[in-house]
């Protein structure tokens, strides 16, 4: 079929080095969703540092086995374009490329202590250079990327080329992700009356999503005897955090769930037996989890920055009769979900919750992005059309 409003049907290159979450659920859900046809090259989420220095030498080899003519170029961000492009030379010399900004490696916060390994802010730089336009996950993460662009190119260049970071916000700008909302519908029929009040954590156990201060605010709560039980379904790419393992020393068998979860199905079910998701995030570029949580009926409970005052209404920061969904601090924080979980104050409705985000939902979202993508093909092929 051909994308909604669109006047033909184009063969798409799809370039993932790092094939694992965020990553991993877009190329899948576009690649499925899409009303063009999608040619995906991706490898393993194994080291991210390998990927983006050395993964554009795996994809250029693989690429040999599509065999079809390319209209676009969809890479992510992990994608070493410039390298890409001259490994496959002179095949993909004039075709088309977005990529995706999921992330990048200028204001990728960092564990206490390390330092910032300034090779891949380049490798960022350069792709950006030279993609036909960026697309931002958020309009927290595009603001944030050229805010510190140029004072990275101050810190090298003698000439500053502050210039070209015009040029680059000129081609970019925000395209949220697609998500497989559908597929969390529940599918079985709701269990048994619950015991308390069930609070969810299924976002990475890692320091930008600071486990510490949900370790302290989830201890304050039971030390002012709020009754509440734990879903904790979050990922880990290390050992066993020890922010983790003490809550599961302390609560026991009042954690409902403990581990991630790899079964989609299952996964859902676990949402839905969620009453609120908490985030105690310093730092994310989109928030998916949360987001997932959120369309399965759990109220949001939220700092009052990052992307999220982007992607939840101005009406839900207070609202009348119902729970707030951002807090400003720890002890904001500390207060609000008190008052949700002694029921002084009601969560939003599930059909509230659903609202904020079904239009991100891929059977919706994916006919905007295919035509996007098509704007992209039609204007490359104009200016070649007038070059002289």
């Amino acid at each position: 079929m051909t994308p909604e409003n669109s006047t033909r049907y184009m063969n798409i290159l799809y370039l993932e080095p790092y094939s694992g979450g965020s990553h991993k659920a877009f190329m899948e859900g576009f690649s499925r969703h899409s009303g063009h046809q999608v040619f995906t090259v991706s490898l393993s989420d194994i080291s991210w540092k390998w990927r983006m220095s050395g993964g554009a030498v795996s994809l250029a080899e693989e690429t040999r086995s599509v065999d079809a003519p390319i209209d676009l170029i969809l890479a992510s961000s992990m994608t070493n374009l410039p390298a890409f492009i001259a490994l496959t030379n002179p095949r993909f010399a004039h075709t088309p490329c977005v990529m995706y900004m999921h992330e990048n490696q200028l204001t990728m916060p960092l564990p206490l202590g390390e330092e910032r390994d300034e090779t891949y802010c380049y490798i960022n730089y350069l792709s950006a250079l030279v993609a036909d336009e960026l697309w931002f996950s958020s309009h927290f993460h595009f603001e944030e990327f050229f805010n510190a662009l140029p004072q990275f190119l101050k810190k090298y260049s003698e000439r500053k080329y502050l210039d070209l970071i015009e040029d680059i916000r000129s081609k970019s700008q925000v395209v949220h992700p697609g998500l497989d909302l559908k597929i969390l519908d529940r599918k079985t029929p709701p269990e048994k009356p619950k015991r308390a009040p069930v609070v969810v954590w299924n976002q990475r156990w890692e320091y930008d999503r600071n486990p510490e201060m949900f370790n302290r605010i989830i201890n304050r709560l039971d030390d002012a005897e709020c009754d509440f039980d734990l879903i904790l379904a979050g990922d880990q790419l290390q050992n066993e955090r020890v922010e983790l393992r003490q809550l599961r020393d302390r609560y026991g068998d009042r954690i409902l769930h403990y581990g991630y979860v790899s079964d989609p199905q299952f996964y859902a079910e676990l949402l839905h037996q969620g009453d609120i998701v908490l985030s105690t995030s310093r730092y994310e570029f989109f928030c998916t989890a949360l987001m997932e949580a959120v369309w399965c009926g759990c109220h949001p409970i939220v700092p009052d920055a990052l992307t999220y005052p982007e992607l939840i209404p101005e009406t839900l920061k207070e609202p009348l009769l119902h729970a707030p969904v951002f807090y400003k601090d720890e002890d904001d924080l500390f207060k609000k979900m008190r008052r949700l979980l002694l029921g002084k104050v009601k969560p939003l409705p599930k059909a509230t919750l659903q609202g904020i985000i079904g239009h991100l939902d891929w059977n919706r979202h994916i006919s905007r992005i295919d035509n996007l993508l098509q704007d992209v093909c039609d204007r490359a092929e104009q200016e070649q059309k007038e070059a002289p």
